[in-house]
């Protein structure tokens, strides 16, 4: 399944500093149940942004309307826990492109590349500063460029490089899953396949 192609976001940010956030947490197994990846997001973060009564927590982040944006800033060892790609699943309904932690669980970071999240990986201090600029003006922008693989803090012009892998790199800049992948390369396939003897 295509997705949308990242290449520099330049956003607001919701902050959630809070460290080893589960998948659990992220969208409880109750709602594991759909197979298509549409409708995720109502979910997203269930338990601490609704009651049992199913209204509104007002003191969790996502139900705070000053605080908006296509960034996720996570605390450390985000997406730990069980390996289910609906939390990434989740966190795309909902409206992010970009997570930033300090750390991510692998199989969680590995999920969110394969379907449009740009997981990105940044000190503890640049965190940290990340974390403190939302708190004096929940309007502070952040930008992800991925081809020069940077994080900037508009307000202070801060910036942090961060990696990734070369080959999610090129399919997230193109909006490429894995298959997409290569059915843009079928013709080299087909080429390939002539040219070579069984």
């Amino acid at each position: 399944m295509a997705y949308d192609k990242f290449t520099v976001l330049t956003s607001t940010a919701v902050p959630l500093p809070i460290e080893n956030v589960d998948t659990d947490q992220i969208i409880p197994a109750r709602f594991l149940k759909a197979t298509e990846r549409k409708g995720f997001g109502d979910n997203l973060f269930r338990d601490w942004r609704y009651n049992s009564d199913d209204t509104p927590k007002q003191d969790f982040v996502l139900n705070n309307p000053i605080y908006s944006g296509k960034i996720l800033v996570a605390g450390k060892n985000f997406g730990s826990g069980s390996s289910r790609e609906h939390a990434a699943w989740a966190i795309y309904d909902y409206g992010f492109r970009c997570v930033i932690s300090s750390f991510f669980a692998d199989i969680f970071k590995g999920n969110s590349l394969n379907i449009g999240i740009l997981p990105v990986t940044v000190s503890a201090d640049f965190l940290d500063k990340i974390f403190k600029a939302i708190e004096a003006d929940p309007k502070t922008e952040i930008t992800v460029d991925l081809p020069s693989q940077t994080v900037t803090i508009q307000a202070t012009g801060e910036r942090e490089s961060f990696e990734i892998n070369g080959y999610k790199k090129h399919n997230m800049m193109n909006g490429f899953d894995d298959i997409d992948y290569l059915q843009a390369m079928k013709n080299e396939i087909a080429a390939f396949a002539e040219t070579t003897p069984y």
